[in-house]
């Protein structure tokens, strides 16, 4: 059952790309006066729809800023348009190391989420299972289930915060 609606998840996200896809190919005709003045244009996309929170955008925007590229337009909360003059290609080598003048991913990606999910239960998992090896191994010792409860239940929190803050971001 699981599966069945893991495939339904990643078919509409597939659907849902390929819409977006085609919007912004409708949406991205550039008249001859956009392309005589010699711009350069890309969009920037957030798995997180992380845009619709103005202080994110304008980080974005400013980091943006830095290689000359300026906001055409925010098509949605997950997606914003932007261009700069292709002369600013030649300040490219002199940014610094974390500027990347041709990113198109703002945060994390959904798949970098799934592995991350994927690894937290795999602790999780690992974790019950030392519990659960403490506490047949000490004979059910008075106090050790709830060591060994705690363990787990303080992974899972920290798993939980963790992913929260990488959304954050």
């Amino acid at each position: 059952m699981a599966w069945m609606a893991a495939t339904t998840a990643a078919q509409r996200r597939q659907k849902l790309l390929a819409e977006q896809a085609q919007e912004e190919e409708d949406m991205t005709n550039y008249a001859q006066d956009d392309l005589k003045d010699d711009w350069e244009f890309k969009i920037v996309r957030s798995d997180t729809s992380a845009f619709r929170r103005p202080e994110v955008l304008n980080r974005l925007l400013e980091e943006e800023a830095r290689a000359g590229w300026v906001m055409l337009e925010k098509l949605d909360d997950s997606r914003v348009r932007l261009k700069r003059p292709r002369s600013a290609r030649s300040r490219d080598a002199y940014l610094p190391p974390d500027v990347d003048p041709y990113r198109t991913q703002y945060g994390a990606t959904a798949t970098r989420r799934a592995v991350l999910a994927s690894v937290l239960l795999g602790v999780v998992l690992l974790a019950g299972l030392v519990s659960f090896l403490m506490v047949e191994g000490f004979g059910g010792s008075t106090g050790t289930p709830i060591i060994a409860m705690l363990i787990p239940l303080i992974l899972v929190v920290l798993g939980f915060v963790m992913l929260l803050a990488r959304r954050q971001g």
